[in-house]
Formats: C-alpha cells, sequence, structure tokens
C-alpha cells in the first residue's frame, strides 16, 4: 500500500488533470491502477503537479532525447535502481534493459549487487560510471576519461543526468512506498 492517496483524475484541479493527460497520453491506459489512479513515481506527482510536470518533461527528455544508446541507457537505470533496491525502478526496467539488448547475465548480476562480467567495453564503462555515481557521487579520473573517450562530453553529461534523475525516482519510489503492479514479485522482499 503507498504511503500517498491514489488520485484519481475526477480528484484533480485543472493543472493535475492536465499533468494526468499529459503522463497517461504517450504510455496509455497501462499506467493506470485499480483505483483509477497511476502507478510508479506519477501519482506522487499529482500530489505536486507542478513539480510533477518539471518531472514529467525531465524525464521524457532524458529517456527519449538524449544520444546515448538505448542499451546502454537502460543499463544505467537499473545500476541507480539496484543501488537503491527501488522495487517499481527495477521491475519497470529490468525488462527494458533485456528488450534493449542488455544480457540476462549481466542484469541478473546487477540485481544481486555483483559486478558483471562484461564482454562489451561500452557496458563495462557505462556501468562504472553509474555504479560510482551512487556509490560515491563523484566519478575517478579513470572512469569519467574511459566514459569522455567512448562517448563524448555531451554524452557523459547525458548519463549523469540520467543517474541522477533515476536517484530522484528511486527515492520517491521508496519513500512513498510505491507498490508493484498486481503480481509482480519483488526483488529485494527483505528491503521492503
Amino acid at each position: 500500500m503507498t504511503r500517498l492517496t491514489s488520485l484519481t483524475k475526477d480528484q484533480l484541479d485543472e493543472q493535475g488533470a492536465a499533468l494526468y493527460d499529459a503522463i497517461i497520453g504517450p504510455r496509455g491506459d497501462s499506467l493506470i491502477n485499480e483505483e483509477g489512479g497511476l502507478h510508479g513515481p506519477f501519482n506522487a506527482w499529482l500530489h505536486a503537479p507542478v513539480i510533477g510536470k518539471a518531472m514529467s518533461r525531465l524525464g521524457s527528455s532524458l529517456r527519449f532525447e538524449m544520444n546515448v544508446d538505448r542499451r546502454l541507457i537502460e543499463l544505467a537505470i537499473i545500476t541507480v535502481g539496484a543501488r537503491w533496491k527501488s522495487e517499481f525502478e527495477w521491475y519497470a526496467h529490468s525488462a527494458m534493459a533485456l528488450d534493449a539488448g542488455v544480457a540476462k547475465a549481466t542484469v541478473d548480476a546487477i540485481g544481486v549487487g555483483e559486478e558483471p562480467d562484461f564482454t562489451l567495453d561500452d557496458e563495462r564503462i557505462v556501468y562504472a560510471l553509474a555504479h560510482q555515481l551512487v556509490r560515491a557521487g563523484q566519478l575517478d579520473e579513470a572512469t569519467f576519461t574511459a566514459a569522455r573517450d567512448l562517448l563524448g562530453e555531451q554524452q557523459v553529461v547525458e548519463l549523469v543526468s540520467l543517474c541522477g534523475y533515476y536517484t530522484l525516482i528511486s527515492f520517491t519510489l521508496n519513500a512513498f512506498e510505491v507498490p508493484l503492479p498486481t503480481g509482480a514479485n519483488e526483488k529485494w522482499p527483505s528491503s521492503s
């Protein structure tokens, strides 16, 4: 059970209803829960629609307008989600990582807190970047240089921003105890 009231569209003011429509627009009814509210971090955003609107815009930019390959984006997201043991984040993005081409062995290793045995240098470098950021809040020189040499400065900025955004999303999901959809299994049941 979430800590926040699950808001339905008819409970929202004009600003909240516009945000509700904007959130479900590109995603469809799959985001609507059994009570008519929204799954994931989106219900929290409806409680603070000014913040929610900004978060939604930023999230869309980071997920769909970055120049970084989708496989690497999803790898970074699951690295962040696993660090914070964010059940909903893991539920949503581990499947997306697999769909984007991240090997199951890599996803599984990240999910149990182990460093994967990478066969691809780009994944090793992006994992190191995301892992260092969520563990220490900074990057050592070797990791920064490897990421910059691989991706260029623009994409490094994009990835660092993505890691910060998904840390915030993980905090939102964890703080408000956002439940998984009915029938989904928890990854870290003892951490809930």
